[in-house]
């Protein structure tokens, strides 16, 4: 009797499933908007316990990093500490092919620096001075807005490809993902109080359009997505609003076009939100998980 009830208490806890993203974005929305709203309604008491809103705030950190808390506490939920140390191990996934290596560290660059060009910014001066200072502000950067990716990446697009091609996962990812950030446009100090929301929606569809391919041909790689995430905010780029968000768009379409079969397909789509081959030995069998990709 008690190992029956042993069994049952386990398959609760375990095979996270499409019907997972439900809590993933309820608690994503709830936890983030519902302090956001406290962050618009009571600025100036937050900011003189914690400082200007942005980077530095805890409570801004917190609103940041809210879809990778609720990730990694939906993994452990279904998983346990042995599926959520699973997790963690798709930090360590970094091989992907070349074209999409120079894409991550050279090509978002070269956006980011035409479109500065467009929008007449690039002769900006350097913003950091002295300008060592660019360190701190590249480990703030590093450190807190990839941590989303243990979310977005690394839970809702696995379970998203279980029911749909990556290209209409991505879709669907990037409106909720950009609805997500519609608060920032409220607060000032943030990047996005000063931009335009259309241009901004444009543009985080068509980043997220990008990353599903290079995520998937990195195995569904946490890692990829977060030093891609830390390129798109890389605080020694130009602010290259609302222009890159167009640029980054034409790149959307061309990378579709030339990966047409990959993108609307579910064959080679990642599905897994553990470690590639470890979700059935941890979690069980799965039937939704089995037949994904047929």
């Amino acid at each position: 009797m008690t190992s029956v009830n042993r069994g049952t208490t386990q398959s609760t806890r375990r095979g996270i499933s499409f019907g997972s993203l439900v809590a993933f974005f309820a608690l994503t929305f709830g936890l983030a908007w519902g302090i956001g709203v406290l962050l618009v309604l009571f600025t100036a008491q937050i900011e003189a316990i914690f400082g200007p809103v942005g980077y530095t705030n805890p409570v801004f950190i917190l609103i940041v990093w809210t879809p990778g808390l609720v990730g990694v506490f939906l993994v452990w939920w279904h998983y346990g500490l042995r599926g959520l140390l699973s997790f963690f191990r798709r930090l360590t996934l970094w091989r992907m092919p070349l074209a999409w290596w120079l894409f991550l560290v050279i090509g978002i660059a070269a956006v980011k620096y035409v479109g500065a060009a467009l929008s007449g910014t690039i002769t900006d001066p350097f913003p950091f001075s002295p300008w060592y200072c660019v360190f701190a502000a590249l480990a703030i950067g590093l450190l807190i807005g990839p941590v989303e990716e243990f979310g977005w990446r690394g839970v809702a697009l696995p379970l998203l490809q279980r029911r749909f091609a990556p290209l209409w996962a991505s879709l669907i990812l990037g409106v909720i993902w950009g609805l997500w950030h519609a608060p920032a446009f409220l607060l000032s100090g943030t990047p996005q109080s000063a931009w335009t929301f259309g241009p901004y929606f444009i543009g985080v569809l068509a980043i997220a359009v990008i990353l599903t391919p290079m995520f998937n041909a990195a195995r569904g790689s946490i890692l990829i997505a977060a030093l891609y995430h830390f390129q798109m905010n890389n605080p020694i780029y130009p602010d290259a609003q609302p222009w890159e968000n167009y640029i980054f768009a034409i790149v959307a379409v061309v990378i579709v076009v030339v990966n047409r079969k990959a993108m609307l397909s579910r064959e080679g789509a990642v599905t897994e939100v553990l470690m590639p081959g470890e979700e059935e030995v941890v979690g069980g069998p799965d039937d939704e998980r089995n037949t994904a990709n047929n």
